[in-house]
């Protein structure tokens, strides 16, 4: 199975968010243990690494994006994803971004917070919580 994770997925991980963690952990774990296949955005990769730096300062962000990119691999974003993005004329352009990249890589599942702002994918958005439930079935 291949998820595509939301950089909120990743920023719960990297910043420990209160609430928000173990269900994301448990999603980085399946893709650790090589359960899932998991992808991360190469745009999303930036603006992870931006947001942790300023919490964290550069050095532990690296160090964070590098762990991240053990487990995820990183998902090219090319300039046809792009255009393509762009003729959805979604509201949050980010998301249609990961929809496209998702989509040019398969994957069955995009593992985010955000779920609403995935309500025009063909491609199921679901929350770690909901993912965990959907990999326990299986």
């Amino acid at each position: 199975m291949k998820v595509l994770i939301d950089s909120n997925i990743a920023l719960d991980i990297l910043l420990k968010n209160t609430g928000l963690y173990a269900g994301s952990m448990a999603v980085f774990a399946y893709a650790e243990q090589n359960l899932i296949n998991g992808y991360i955005s190469a745009s999303a990769v930036t603006d992870i690494f931006y947001i942790s730096k300023k919490r964290h300062g550069k050095e532990i962000a690296l160090n964070s994006i590098k762990k991240i990119l053990q487990v995820f691999q990183p998902a090219t974003v090319t300039g046809n994803n792009i255009f393509k993005a762009l003729d959805l004329d979604w509201n949050d352009f980010e998301d249609a971004v990961q929809y496209i990249v998702g989509e040019s890589f398969s994957v069955d599942y995009i593992i985010t917070r955000n779920t609403v702002d995935f309500s025009g994918s063909n491609i199921p958005a679901v929350t770690p919580e909901q993912f965990i439930d959907i990999i326990a079935k299986i």
